[in-house]
C-alpha cells in the first residue's frame, strides 16, 4: 500500500486583512489523486501554489510537508518509494527525509521538489505557437536534460501517450483547445514529474474534448503519478480525481470520497435550476416578440493558411433570430461558432451569404461596408468576448462610462450605472457598496455580471456572449444565467449566446442550433439540440478541402 506523499498542516494564508485559507489540513499518498473544489474566490487555486511553492502563496500559519527520497550526494528528489534505491543521476543510494516545504525555501532542496512538479494552467496554453507539436515537446525534453539524440523518439512516445500521433507536425497554433492541453500535458510529462498539478485543466473545454484530456490524465494517475486537480467542474473532479474537500471562502465545508462530496452538491444545484426554469418562462412571456430581427443565409467564411490550405470555417449556414430571443451556438473547439459570432458583430467579413440585422423598420447589410452600410448597425451590436477583462485601475462606476468613451454628466452617469446594474442582478445595497470599488476586490462571478453590464450600457439591440461561463463554476453560471434572463426581461435585449457548455445553453436558451466543421446540424428547442450534441459532438476541426 502506497504511504503518505504530501501532508499540509493547519495551513492558513492572508492577503492583508482578507482570510485566503483559514486552518486546512489533509494527506495524499504517493500515486493519489486529491480534488479541490470550489466556486470563484473560495482559494482553491491559492491552496494549490502553496504546495507547489510559489512565493506570493507563502502560507501565513502551517506547513506542508513532502515525504521523500532524497540523494545525499547530489540532491536529487523522487517519491518516497524510491527510498532505498540507486539514484538515477549518481547511483548513489536514497534515503528517506521528510522536507518541510517553506522551512527551505530558497535552498537547493526546496528548488528541487519545485523542479520536479509539473503543472497545467486555465486558460494557459504556453505553447510555442509557431511551432510543430513535435519541437513542442522537443523543446521541453531540452529543458529535462534529455540529450539530443534521444529527443525524437522520447518526444514520440509522449505524444503518443496523449493520443497526438497524427499531429506531429501540424503548427501549434493551428490546434483546436483540447489538441493544445494535450501539448501542454505531453510538455509537462517530459520533466519526469513526481506531482502534476491541474488547475482548471478543462475548464474552458467543452465536454467531449474535455472527456479526452480527462483520460490522458486518468492514465497517468493510473500509471502512479499522483496529480492534485482544482475546478469548478463537478465532473472533473468525479472523474480524475478519488477524494477532496469543497473550500468556501478559504474554509473547508466538507471532504471525503470525490463522489460523495459531489451527490451533496447535486441537490442543491437541482433546486436552483428550477428557480431559473421558471424565471426563464416568465422572461420569455413578457419580452420576446416574433418579428424577426436577424437573417442569415447560406453564410460561408473561408480562410487560407500556407500548412492546411483552404478552411470551411463557417461553411453554409443559415438561420432567424426574432426580437427578444435568447438564440445558442453550440458546438464543440473548432466548430466554427465563434467566427460565425464575429460575422454577426460585422468585426469579419463573410465570403458569401447574407447577413441581414434590422435596425428600427430597416434591414441594414451587414456584407457592406461603410457608414451607409453595417456602421449602421455597429452601434447597435454589442459582444462580450471570452477573455473579457475589466480595467483594473479603473474603478467599477469608470468600467462602466469613461472606459469606454461613454462621456455625460456624473449624476446621470450614476443613474445609469444603477439601473444597468440593477438589470443584471445586483441588490441597491450591493450597487452602493462596489460603484467606487476596483475589479480585484469583487468577486469572479461579480465581475462577470459587471463586464455583462458594461456591454449592456451602450444600450444595444443585440448582445453577442462568446463562452460568458467559460471557467465558471455553477453557483456562478447560476448568477449569470439569472443576471441574462433579468437583463432581457428589464431591457428587452436579444441575445446570441455562443457556448461549448450543453448545461448552460439547455437553461437560458429559448432555441439553440449545433455547429459541427462549420455547419449547421439542427436548430431547434435547447433540450433537443443538447441532447444531438451529445450524440454526434465528437471532436472534429473544421476541415481542409
Amino acid at each position: 500500500m502506497s504511504e503518505d506523499f504530501v501532508i499540509v498542516e493547519n495551513l492558513s494564508k492572508t492577503f492583508g486583512e482578507e482570510n485566503v485559507l483559514s486552518d486546512i489540513s489533509f494527506r495524499v499518498k504517493e500515486g493519489g489523486s486529491f480534488g479541490i473544489l470550489g466556486k470563484s474566490g473560495s482559494g482553491k487555486t491559492v491552496l494549490m501554489n502553496a504546495i507547489r511553492g510559489i512565493k506570493e502563496c507563502r502560507p501565513t500559519k502551517g506547513n506542508i510537508i513532502y515525504r521523500v527520497a532524497f540523494c545525499p550526494k547530489c540532491g536529487r528528489i523522487e517519491q518516497p518509494s524510491k527510498k532505498g534505491e540507486k539514484c538515477l543521476v549518481c547511483e548513489e543510494r536514497l534515503d528517506f527525509e521528510e522536507v518541510d516545504l517553506w522551512a527551505t525555501y530558497g535552498t537547493p532542496k526546496f528548488k528541487e521538489i519545485y523542479n520536479r512538479n509539473a503543472l497545467m494552467l486555465q486558460r494557459t496554453f504556453a505553447l510555442f505557437g509557431e511551432m510543430p507539436v513535435l519541437v513542442n515537446v522537443m523543446e521541453a525534453l531540452t529543458d529535462a536534460g534529455v540529450p539530443k539524440n534521444q529527443q525524437q523518439l522520447a518526444a514520440l512516445r509522449l505524444l503518443s501517450k496523449v493520443n497526438l500521433t497524427h499531429r506531429v507536425l501540424h503548427v501549434a497554433r493551428d490546434l483546436s483547445g483540447g489538441e493544445k492541453q494535450r501539448v501542454v500535458l505531453a510538455r509537462q510529462l517530459a520533466k519526469g514529474p513526481m506531482i502534476l498539478f491541474a488547475d482548471e485543466p478543462t475548464g474552458t473545454l467543452d465536454p467531449v474534448t474535455a472527456k479526452a484530456v480527462h483520460e490522458v490524465i486518468n492514465t497517468e494517475v493510473q500509471g502512479g503519478l499522483t496529480t492534485f486537480v482544482t475546478s469548478h467542474w463537478l465532473e472533473a473532479i468525479t472523474t480524475l480525481t478519488e477524494e477532496g474537500m469543497i473550500l468556501d471562502r478559504g474554509q473547508v465545508i466538507a471532504s471525503g470520497k470525490s463522489e460523495e462530496m459531489i451527490s451533496e452538491i447535486k441537490a442543491d444545484l437541482e433546486e436552483a435550476y428550477a428557480v431559473i426554469t421558471e424565471l426563464k418562462e416568465i422572461s420569455k412571456t413578457r419580452v420576446q416578440k416574433e418579428a424577426t430581427c436577424i437573417k442569415i443565409g447560406d453564410c460561408r467564411k473561408k480562410f487560407y493558411t500556407f500548412d492546411r490550405g483552404i478552411i470551411n470555417a463557417v461553411d453554409g449556414i443559415s438561420f432567424d433570430v426574432n426580437e427578444g430571443e435568447i438564440f445558442g451556438i453550440i458546438g464543440v473547439s473548432g466548430s466554427g461558432k465563434t467566427t460565425l459570432s464575429k460575422i454577426l458583430a460585422g468585426l469579419q467579413d463573410p465570403s458569401s451569404g447574407d447577413v441581414m440585422i434590422r435596425v428600427g423598420d430597416e434591414w441594414v447589410d451587414m456584407k457592406e461596408p461603410g457608414e451607409n452600410g453595417r456602421g449602421r448597425a455597429r452601434p447597435y451590436i454589442s459582444i462580450l468576448h471570452q477573455e473579457y477583462d475589466l480595467y483594473h485601475h479603473s474603478n467599477i462606476m469608470q468600467n462602466l462610462t469613461d472606459s469606454i468613451g461613454l462621456a455625460m454628466p456624473k449624476e446621470i452617469a450614476k443613474a445609469k450605472c444603477i439601473a444597468v446594474l440593477k438589470a443584471v442582478g445586483f441588490e441597491a445595497e450591493r450597487i452602493k457598496e462596489i460603484l467606487g470599488e476596483y475589479p480585484d476586490f469583487v468577486s469572479e462571478g461579480e465581475k462577470q455580471r459587471i463586464a455583462l453590464a458594461r456591454a449592456l450600457m451602450t444600450e444595444p439591440s443585440v448582445l453577442i456572449l462568446d463562452e460568458p461561463t467559460g471557467t465558471v463554476d455553477p453557483i456562478t453560471m447560476n448568477d449569470i444565467t439569472r443576471s441574462i434572463l433579468k437583463s432581457r426581461e428589464e431591457l428587452g435585449q436579444t441575445y446570441i449566446i455562443v457556448s461549448h457548455d450543453p448545461e448552460f445553453v439547455e437553461t437560458v436558451c429559448d432555441r439553440a442550433m449545433l455547429m459541427k466543421a462549420g455547419q449547421e446540424i439542427e436548430t431547434g428547442a435547447p433540450d433537443k439540440i443538447v441532447k444531438l450534441f451529445e450524440e454526434v459532438g465528437a471532436p472534429m476541426s473544421v476541415e481542409s478541402n
